[in-house]
């Protein structure tokens, strides 16, 4: 099969099933990579549906932030 025809095929599957009803897209939460501005240390932050600046807390030090 070629890429096309693989796409093609792909394509089909998905919409016949979300005809179906069989497949259900759901939004949830976006995981924001933040750094910490007083250690440098990696964070992970959830942010509700629609937010782009979140507060937390390093895990590391404690320093209270919001982030970008």
């Amino acid at each position: 099969m070629s890429k096309q025809s693989m796409r093609e095929e792909a394509e089909r599957l998905i919409r016949e099933s979300m005809a179906k009803k069989t497949l259900v897209v759901k939004q949830g939460d976006t995981r924001i990579e933040a750094v910490c501005g007083k250690c440098g240390a990696p964070n992970r932050v959830q942010a509700p549906k629609g937010q782009t600046r979140v507060k937390f807390a390093c895990k590391n030090c404690g320093h209270k932030q919001e982030t970008l």
